[in-house]
């Protein structure tokens, strides 16, 4: 069984991602609160327009049950990450995955942790490979 692929990503631009990142590290909130997390110049409507918009996105659910409306991210960190991920390599490498992971390896340090556990995938995806369609658990 071939894993799902992920829903291709929207654009996503700066601003955005910052009041994606204050739901994410500061869980939800209502625009008033977004302001304050965000600690800089933009004003109430740039914002709201910008929660909104991730609202249009998918990416932002809006409790309308209140007066102030909270918003919560309904995409993690690791989940938009992904997707980002495929869609670099749908659009650069003809949907290959590998040199894009190839490349960041070389690239990046890792923890002992982080190694370990590429070692596991690595393990995992060399049984399925061995095991072909019809290996299963042992």
């Amino acid at each position: 069984m071939t894993p799902a692929r992920p829903k291709p990503t929207v654009a996503i631009p700066e601003a955005e991602l910052q009041v994606l990142r204050a739901l994410w590290d500061g869980g939800p909130a209502t625009v008033r609160e977004l302001l304050d997390r965000l600690d800089n110049e933009q004003a109430y409507t740039t914002v709201q327009t910008l929660v909104t918009r991730l609202v249009d996105k998918g990416l932002v659910r809006a409790d309308r049950k209140e007066l102030a409306h909270v918003f919560r991210a309904v995409v993690g960190r690791d989940e938009l990450a992904g997707r980002q991920v495929h869609d670099v390599a749908s659009t650069l490498l003809d949907g290959a995955v590998a040199p894009l992971l190839l490349r960041l390896v070389e690239q990046t340090k890792f923890t002992p942790r982080e190694i370990e556990r590429f070692r596991e995938l690595l393990a995992a995806a060399e049984k399925r490979q061995k095991g072909g369609a019809g290996g299963g658990p042992a």
